[in-house]
């Protein structure tokens, strides 16, 4: 005998690039390029068990409402979009149950002509990209909002140290007190639900700033903070990273950090007579480390 244990179905990869004219200027523009996943839970059983489609709602109108509810909804910033999208989607079919979403923002920014930024001319910042995730189940009223910057790529030449580390003997790394530190970031941050209202409370706190703010602390905060600090580890400044956000930013409830350390390797020359090399260094692809981490209030101090 089997059963169904869960089950969610919709559309993926459904992408748009909205523009936003300023209403005083036409000319002055903004736009945003999305790439919009949404996956339905709910009364669906059947057509899985019994081959009975009649409770399905179409993946093609999962796509169609996207597109139209962009058209018709400002989708600034993605996370109001997710939640009006949402929104539309439990309200409208009374057998959905549930909802995951996903948007991937590409990062379009504005550049400078003759001194000041264009007023509607954009360069691409990839492989950059803001992304939101929002699931909501209607029975319990429960919602998860995390947003996140992906594919944010730094290096830094010295200004980081690894020793102190365990030894054995499989170790054959040596202690250092200098080398070079890169990663591909990947940070995001999850909202306390209660703080913005809810599923309800998302369009408010997107008028009031509080999505575009929380993306701009955690960026300037991650940028900043590796610049800054004479890094013992990855594990240590991921650390303070998210320390530093959530200390800022009271709607957030944890900061998470996935972090590639992708390592540089000093050439040994020495076959060409030449000793202690300490600037040629070999990109290595892999292996590389892979350092995670999570970090949450204190609950003795809520």
């Amino acid at each position: 005998m089997s059963q169904l244990v869960s089950s969610s179905y919709g559309k993926s990869n459904v992408k748009f690039l909205k523009v936003r004219k300023d209403a005083s200027d036409p000319k002055v523009q903004e736009v945003l390029e999305a790439n919009v996943e949404v996956l339905l839970r709910g009364g669906f059983d059947d057509s899985y068990t019994k081959a009975d489609n009649s409770s399905i709602v179409p993946t093609d109108t999962v796509k169609n409402t996207i597109l139209v509810e962009a058209k018709n909804t400002n989708v600034w910033p993605i996370e109001r979009f997710a939640g009006h999208l949402a929104q539309h989607f439990t309200k409208k079919y009374s057998h959905v149950e549930g909802i995951e979403i996903k948007i991937i923002q590409s990062k379009w920014t504005k550049y400078e002509v003759q001194g000041k930024l264009h007023a509607h001319s954009f360069k691409h910042e990839g492989p950059e990209t803001k992304r939101t995730y929002l699931n909501y189940d209607k029975k319990t009223d429960n919602l998860v909002l995390t947003s996140s910057i992906k594919d944010l790529t730094v290096l830094k030449s010295t200004g980081s140290m690894f020793y102190g580390f365990h030894e054995c003997d499989y170790t054959i790394l040596k202690p250092t007190t200098d080398r070079i530190l890169s990663t591909d970031v990947d940070g995001s941050w999850t909202f306390d639900s209660k703080k913005i209202g809810g599923l309800a409370g998302i369009a408010a706190a997107a008028d009031r700033g509080l999505f575009d703010s929380t993306y701009e602390l955690a960026r300037k905060t991650t940028l900043e903070l590796f610049a800054l600090e004479n890094s013992p580890s990855v594990q240590a400044t991921m650390y303070n990273m998210s320390h530093a956000i959530l200390d800022a930013e009271p709607a957030v409830k944890t900061v998470t950090y996935v972090l590639p350390n992708k390592h540089f390797i000093l050439f040994n020359l020495e076959w060409k007579g030449i000793k202690g090399n300490d600037d040629l260094y070999y990109p290595s692809p892999d292996p590389n480390g892979l350092i995670k981490c999570t970090v949450g209030r204190n609950s003795s101090k809520l």
